[in-house]
């Protein structure tokens, strides 16, 4: 990273937390960029499979769930998905591995670049930011397969799919969830950098996040309070945009989108400025 400013002392860190942080880290978005191609390169060095394993993992469990919800207990009939489960189950799983990818990178951003936040300035945002992005960059090589699932189910399966407008929506819930992960990230990020444990803690919480949101189920409308928890789950809606807008041709609920949305961007506004007022402290406390 040798283009990277030169080490600033700790007060002209202080100072930097009085500047913008949106303007400085448009100053330094080539680091953020940097940064994310690193990423890339250390998650994938000497792996046969390269970047093909950002298909793998969200393929490998839409097979297991596959297989467990129509063979094992046999529970598809009674879901009234209006699809084939293998693809409600991987329109969901590809967004929810972006999730869960994205923040497992963004916890431990700050402490696994110690050299990074201790020696060199930059905005302390930009680690996180580029765990989210090299997420991203998986999201997208595994979204691509999409197509062949569709084509696949709609060619050689009774079941038939047509392309609608709400399609040009999805851009807008892809945004929603970075939004959201941004402001989570962060807010792990500096956990774990404070308390070590958060990382450990977070990865059993994740697992148990997944079956609280709709990812690999619909989402039951009994109203039960076990429905009404997972409804107040803010992935739940952003889930079902997905399926909403690329499979089923139609827009998000309007009112538990806006919901998403709403908590996505005071995710943002706590996270970002929780983690920007004590980026001073990184340095020492790393």
């Amino acid at each position: 990273m040798s283009d990277l400013p030169h080490s600033i002392g700790t007060c002209d860190r202080r100072n930097s937390a009085q500047s913008d942080p949106v303007a400085e880290l448009f100053r330094y978005r080539h680091v953020l960029y940097s940064l994310t191609v690193r990423e890339l390169r250390i998650r994938y060095k000497q792996s046969w499979l390269g970047i093909g394993w950002a298909v793998c993992v969200p393929l490998s469990m839409m097979l297991v769930f596959t297989f467990v919800f129509t063979q094992a207990v046999q529970l598809v009939d009674g879901m009234n998905i209006n699809m084939p489960y293998a693809l409600f189950a991987y329109v969901g799983l590809v967004p929810w591995t972006f999730f869960a990818s994205g923040l497992n990178g963004s916890v431990n951003s700050l402490v696994s670049n110690r050299n990074l936040v201790t020696r060199v300035y930059f905005p302390r945002e930009v680690l996180p930011l580029s765990a989210i992005g090299a997420a991203f960059v998986d999201f997208c090589v595994a979204g691509s397969v999409l197509a062949g699932l569709v084509a696949y189910f709609h060619y050689l399966t009774p079941w038939s799919f047509e392309l609608h407008a709400a399609v040009l929506f999805l851009p807008i819930v892809v945004v929603v969830q970075v939004v959201m992960m941004t402001g989570i990230g962060m807010l792990l990020a500096m956990a774990n950098l404070f308390y070590r444990d958060v990382r450990q803690v977070f990865g059993v919480a994740i697992q148990l996040w997944m079956f609280g949101t709709n990812v690999v189920y619909p989402l039951a409308s009994d109203g039960s309070w076990a429905a009404r928890c997972v409804a107040l789950n803010p992935m739940t809606p952003i889930i079902g945009a997905y399926r909403d807008c690329l499979i089923y041709g139609r827009l998000p609920q309007a009112g538990p989108f806006a919901y998403a949305t709403i908590v996505s961007v005071l995710l943002l506004a706590f996270g970002w400025s929780c983690f920007h007022r004590a980026g001073y402290q990184f340095a020492e406390r790393i």
